[in-house]
């Protein structure tokens, strides 16, 4: 089959590092350490089987900590977009933060510091093997000028999906050329751009790689449904709908 590709991705070269480095050899696997940069990422992606991604220390700083989240979760959504599974190495106290930003991590293989060779060989053949794969997460977009109700709806299912929230109907399209995703939960009623706006916007510049929509609506009158589905979305929600029932949707939606 070949020998077996890795990247190790950190901020600062070491002499733990280094121990990774010569560990991974000696298991018999190609080793390349690379920086965070996204296009770098991109670049090797397609060449490698497993990251692992070696976090930095906690520095016990906000406002430092948020800088590195930032860029970690943007290292670990371009690593998803080329469906590569994940190895992560660092502190206890950094694991529910990052979590938290980019749940794909949960279904990865941790190694805590101290670096144990032994375990991380493990967490790696467990990565590497069909089983152990992380699965990959749908990612679903809300557009909605609601920020409140956005983030609640993202808090109760970002356990289970991918979320981004955008705030304004006509960053759809840009945000869309950038990144795939799923579905869409499109509010129905917005100002500037409205939702019915949105989507005969994102039909005319999307048509053939567009995702499913799905307005989210807070009517329910007949006639207001009616005057929705006339414009054959791919469903649409009522926003009155408890935790459950939304994600009882999105499953059946997303099978």
């Amino acid at each position: 089959m070949g020998e077996k590709k890795i990247a190790i991705i950190l901020q600062q070269y070491s002499i733990v590092v280094r121990g990774v480095e010569r560990k991974l050899k000696e298991l018999g696997y190609g080793v390349t350490v690379l920086e965070p940069d996204t296009d770098l990422i991109k670049e090797q992606a397609p060449l490698m089987d497993l990251f692992v991604l070696y976090l930095p220390k906690d520095s016990k700083n906000r406002e430092e900590d948020e800088h590195k989240f930032k860029m970690l979760a943007q290292v670990c959504d371009t690593i998803q977009d080329y469906k590569k599974s994940m190895v992560v190495i660092g502190e206890k106290s950094y694991r529910s933060s990052l979590m938290d930003i980019n749940p794909i991590l949960g279904d990865c293989e941790w190694v805590d510091r101290p670096v144990d060779m032994r375990l991380l060989a493990v967490a790696i053949e467990k990565a590497l093997t069909r089983d152990g794969q992380p699965k990959v997460r749908k990612s679903i977009l809300i557009v909605d000028n609601d920020p409140a109700y956005a983030s609640m709806v993202r808090t109760w299912i970002k356990e289970f999906y991918n979320v981004d929230i955008l705030t304004a109907g006509k960053q759809t399209l840009s945000f869309l050329i950038k990144k795939k995703v799923d579905l869409i939960l499109l509010d129905y009623e917005m100002p500037v751009m409205n939702g019915p706006e949105v989507l005969q916007m994102l039909r005319q510049e999307l048509s053939e790689v567009l995702p499913p929509i799905v307005f989210l609506t807070g009517v329910s009158t007949p006639e207001e449904v009616k005057k929705v589905l006339a414009l054959k979305p791919d469903g649409y929600v009522l926003k009155s709908k408890t935790r459950e029932q939304l994600l009882e949707y999105l499953e059946e939606k997303l099978k």
